[in-house]
C-alpha cells in the first residue's frame, strides 16, 4: 500500500481516467507487468480516496436528517400559505373584473358627456351665427363699424370651426348654413366697401384719428395685408407731403440767398434732412402696435423697407440739391486743378477760401452723421425682429447698402474728402507762413497751430464713420508732416556754424541762438505731438469702427505716424550733434591744457591741487558759459540730450589724454577726485543719470589708486560685486602700466 502511494505521489496524476468510457480499453491495451503493477497501485489509491469521501459524507448524515426534518415541518406551513394565496388570487380577480366593468361604464358616460357638451357647443355656435348675422346688419345700419367687424370676425371663426358638422348634417341644415353664410358675406362686403370709402376720404382729408379707426378694422375682416399696404402707403404719402413742403421752402431760401448780393440767409439742409429722418423714425416707432397687429414682425420690416424708399427718393434729392447749392463739384474741380498746377502763375485766380470750406465741411459732416445714425437705427430695428419673411429682410438690407440715398451719401463723402484735404493743406501752409515766437514759450506758434489743424481734420473724418475718408485724410496728414512741416522744422537748423550764431555779439545768448534753440524745441515737441495724435485717432477709430478689417486698415495707416515721429527724432539728434560739435571747440583749449598737467604728484602738490584746481573748475566754467545758458530756452529733453553730447566729448577726450600720462598713487587719487567733481557737477545739470558716461574714467581712477598690482584681483571677476567693468583685461593691464611704481613683470603675471 505504501508502494502504491509512493508511485501515485511520483506521478502526481493517475495515468488512467477512472470512470471514463475509455478506461476498459486502456486496461486491455496493457502489455507489460510494470504498467499493470503501476495501474493496480493507482486503482488502490483511487479506491482509498473514494472511501475517504464516503466517510466524510456519512459523517454529515445526522445534520442532514435534522435539516430534512425541519423542512418537513415547514411544508405544512407552506400548504397553509398556498391556500391563503389561492383565496387572495380569487378575491383580486373578482375585484379586477368589477373595476374593468366600472371603468367601461365611466368611459361610456364620459363619451356621452363629451358628445352632449359638443352638441350644446354647436347649438350655441348655431345660435351665435344667427346673432352675428343680425348684429352685423344692425351695426351697419347704426354705422357702428367696429361692432360689425367684430360680428363678422366671430361668424368667420365659428364657420371655420364647425364647418364639418354642417357638411355631415341634414340637407335642411346645410341649406340653412349656406344661407347664413351668404347673408354674412353680403354684410361683410358692404362693410368692406364702407370701410374702404371712409378710409379713402380720411386719407384725403389727412384725418389721422379716422385713418387709425378704420385701419384697425382690416384685421377682424381678414384683410391684414391690404390694411398694412394701405396704412404704410398713407404714412409714406404723409411723410412725402411734409418733406416736399419743407424742401420747397428750403429751395426758396436757397434761391433768395443766392440772388441777393451781400445777403447770406443760410438754407438749413441739415435741419431738412433731420426732419425727414425724424418723420420716418416716428412713423415706425409710433405705429409699432398697429403694424404688428396687422402682419406681425413682417409688417415692421415691410414698413421699414417702404419708408426707406421714400428716404431714397426725398433724401437723394435733398443731398443732390445741397451739392448743387454749395457748388461742390466746381470746388472739387478747382482744387484738383490747383493741385496739378505745382508752379503758380502770376495773376491766376486764388483758390477757395478755407474759412468758407470749413463751413461746408461742418455741414457735410452733419449730413453724413445724420445719414449714418439713421441707417444704424433702421438696420438695428430690422435685426431686433426675430422671425421675418426669408426674402423680405435681405431685400430691405440691400436697400440700405446700395440704394440711391446710400450712393448720394458716398458721393457727398467723396467731395468731403477733397475739401477736407484742401482745408488741411491750406491751413497747415498758413500756419507755417505766419509762424512766430510765442512770448514765454519754448516753441513757435507753428507747432501748436499745425497739430490743432491736423487733430481737427482727423477727428472730423473719423466722425463720418467712413473708413475710406479716414484713410484719405490720415494719408494727407502724414504727407504734410513728412514734407511741408518737416521742411519748415529744418529750415532754421540747416544754417551752418550754429555754435557761432548762438553767441553773436559777445557774452550771452543771441537772438539767433534763441531761434536755433526754439527750432530744436519744435522738433522735439512735434515728435511727441505726432505720437499723441496717433493715440487719439486710434481711440476715436476704435469707437467709430466695429469691423476688425476696418480697424486693421486704420491701424496700418497710423503706423506711419510712428515712423514720422522717429524721423523727427533722427533730425533732432543730428541737429543736436551739429550744435554740440560747433560748441566743443570752445572747450578744446582747456582739454588740450590738461595734457600738460602732471599726475606724478608729491604730497605738497596733491595738497596744493586741492586748493587750486589745475583744470577741472576751468572746464566746468567753460561748460557753464557755453551750455547752461541754453537751459531756459530748451525743452528738458533737448537740454539733457545736449548736455550728454557735451559729456561724451569731454569723457572721450579725457580718456585719450589720461592714457598718455604717467601716474603715481597720489596722481591716481587726484584723478579720482577730478572724476568725482565732474560727475557731481554734471549730475546737477541734467535730469538723466551721468554716472554711466564717466564709468570708464572712474574705473581708470580706481585702478590707478591701488597700492599694489595684485589688489586689482579684489575688484575683478567674482569679486567685482555690483560693479560692471567697462574696461577689457587688455585695457586694465595698460592702465596699470601707467603707474610708475608698478613692475611690468607683476602686471604681466596677472590672470584676468
Amino acid at each position: 500500500m505504501a508502494l502504491a502511494e509512493d508511485d501515485l505521489g511520483k506521478g502526481g496524476v493517475p495515468s488512467i481516467s477512472f470512470g471514463s468510457k475509455d478506461m476498459i480499453e486502456q486496461i486491455r491495451n496493457l502489455t507489460d507487468v510494470g504498467s499493470m503493477t503501476r495501474l493496480l497501485h493507482e486503482c488502490i489509491a483511487h479506491q482509498r480516496g473514494i472511501d475517504e469521501e464516503l466517510e466524510a459524507l456519512l459523517s454529515q448524515r445526522h445534520e442532514l436528517e435534522k435539516k430534512l426534518s425541519d423542512l418537513h415541518k415547514s411544508s405544512e406551513v407552506l400548504e397553509i400559505v398556498k391556500a391563503d394565496s389561492d383565496q387572495m388570487l380569487l378575491s383580486v380577480s373578482s375585484t379586477c373584473d368589477l373595476a374593468d366593468h366600472v371603468s367601461g361604464k365611466v368611459r361610456e358616460l364620459d363619451l356621452a358627456q363629451s358628445r352632449v357638451q359638443s352638441t350644446l357647443t354647436r347649438i350655441d355656435a348655431i345660435v351665435e351665427r344667427g346673432n352675428c348675422i343680425d348684429g352685423a346688419k344692425q351695426a351697419l345700419e347704426s354705422e357702428d363699424y367696429e361692432s360689425a367687424a367684430k360680428y363678422v370676425e366671430t361668424f368667420l371663426q365659428l364657420d371655420a370651426k364647425y364647418s364639418d358638422s354642417i357638411v355631415t348634417g341634414s340637407e335642411g341644415g346645410r341649406e340653412t348654413a349656406t344661407e347664413q353664410r351668404n347673408q354674412l358675406l353680403e354684410s361683410k362686403q358692404k362693410l368692406e366697401s364702407v370701410i374702404r370709402n371712409k378710409l379713402s376720404n380720411a386719407i384725403e382729408e389727412r384725418d389721422h384719428s379716422t385713418v387709425l379707426r378704420f385701419i384697425k378694422l382690416f384685421a377682424p375682416l381678414g384683410l391684414e395685408e391690404e390694411g398694412l399696404q394701405v396704412y404704410v402707403s398713407y404714412l409714406r404719402k404723409d411723410i412725402a407731403l411734409r418733406s416736399r413742403l419743407e424742401f420747397e421752402g428750403l429751395i426758396d431760401i436757397a434761391e433768395q440767398s443766392m440772388g441777393r448780393a451781400g445777403v447770406q440767409t443760410q438754407a438749413d439742409f441739415v435741419g431738412c434732412l433731420t426732419n425727414l429722418f425724424k418723420d420716418i423714425v416716428l412713423a415706425i416707432e409710433g405705429n409699432d402696435e398697429i403694424l404688428r397687429s396687422l402682419c406681425g414682425e413682417d409688417g415692421i420690416v415691410y414698413t421699414i423697407w417702404e419708408l426707406h424708399e421714400e428716404c431714397d427718393s426725398r433724401g437723394t434729392v435733398l443731398l443732390k440739391k445741397y451739392m448743387d447749392y454749395r457748388k461742390l463739384a466746381r470746388l472739387a474741380s478747382e482744387i484738383n486743378s490747383q493741385n496739378k498746377n505745382l508752379i503758380s502763375v502770376v495773376g491766376a485766380p486764388e483758390g477757395p477760401d478755407p474759412r468758407e470750406i470749413e463751413i461746408y465741411l461742418e455741414e457735410m459732416l452733419s449730413l453724413t452723421q445724420l445719414s449714418e445714425d439713421y441707417t444704424q437705427f433702421m438696420m438695428t430695428k430690422m435685426r431686433e425682429v426675430g422671425s421675418v419673411d426669408a426674402q423680405l429682410s435681405p431685400r430691405a438690407s440691400n436697400a440700405f447698402r446700395s440704394g440711391a440715398f446710400s450712393r448720394a451719401v458716398q458721393e457727398l463723402i467723396g467731395f468731403y474728402v477733397i475739401l477736407e484735404e484742401f482745408f488741411m493743406v491750406e491751413n497747415v501752409k498758413k500756419a507755417i507762413m505766419i509762424d512766430e515766437f510765442i512770448s514765454d514759450g519754448i516753441t513757435t506758434s507753428m507747432v501748436d497751430d499745425v497739430f490743432y489743424v491736423l487733430q481737427s481734420c482727423c477727428r472730423r473724418a473719423t466722425s463720418t464713420s467712413n473708413v475710406q475718408s479716414v484713410l484719405a485724410v490720415l494719408n494727407g496728414a502724414i504727407n504734410l508732416l513728412n514734407n511741408e512741416f518737416q521742411e519748415a522744422l529744418q529750415r532754421k537748423i540747416r544754417e551752418p556754424n550754429l555754435g557761432g550764431k548762438l553767441f553773436l555779439g559777445g557774452v550771452g545768448l543771441s537772438k539767433t541762438g534763441t531761434e536755433i534753440a526754439t527750432a530744436l524745441n519744435n522738433l522735439d515737441v512735434s515728435s511727441e505731438y505726432v505720437l499723441k495724435l496717433r493715440h487719439e485717432i486710434e481711440e476715436c477709430c476704435t469707437e467709430a469702427f466695429s469691423a476688425p478689417a476696418d480697424r486693421e486698415k486704420v491701424k496700418s495707416c497710423l503706423s506711419e505716424l510712428a515712423e514720422t515721429s522717429n524721423a523727427f527724432k533722427q533730425v533732432l539728434t543730428a541737429s543736436l550733434e551739429q550744435l554740440a560739435s560747433s560748441i566743443t571747440p570752445r572747450l578744446r583749449s582747456i582739454m588740450d591744457a590738461v595734457a600738460t598737467i602732471s599726475y606724478e604728484l608729491s604730497e605738497i602738490q596733491y595738497a596744493e591741487n586741492e586748493i587750486n584746481d589745475p583744470w577741472v573748475q576751468k572746464l566746468l566754467h567753460a561748460v557753464e558759459t557755453n551750455v547752461t545758458l541754453l537751459q531756459p530756452v530748451m525743452t528738458t529733453n533737448n537740454y539733457d540730450s545736449f548736455v550728454h553730447l557735451i559729456i561724451d566729448f569731454i569723457v572721450k577726450r579725457l580718456e585719450v589724454i589720461m592714457t598718455q600720462k604717467r601716474f603715481n598713487q597720489l596722481g591716481g587719487l587726484q584723478l579720482d577726485r577730478d572724476a568725482r567733481t565732474l560727475v557731481g557737477h554734471f549730475s546737477s545739470m541734467t535730469q538723466r543719470t551721468v554716472r554711466d558716461k564717466f564709468a570708464r574714467l572712474t574705473q581708470m581712477a580706481t585702478i590707478l589708486n591701488l597700492e599694489k598690482v595684485s589688489e586689482i584681483l579684489d575688484y575683478w571677476g567674482e569679486n567685482s560685486g555690483p560693479m560692471t567693468w567697462r574696461l577689457t583685461p587688455a585695457e586694465v593691464r595698460r592702465i596699470l602700466s601707467l603707474r610708475v611704481d608698478f613692475k611690468p613683470e607683476s602686471i604681466a603675471a596677472l590672470k584676468l
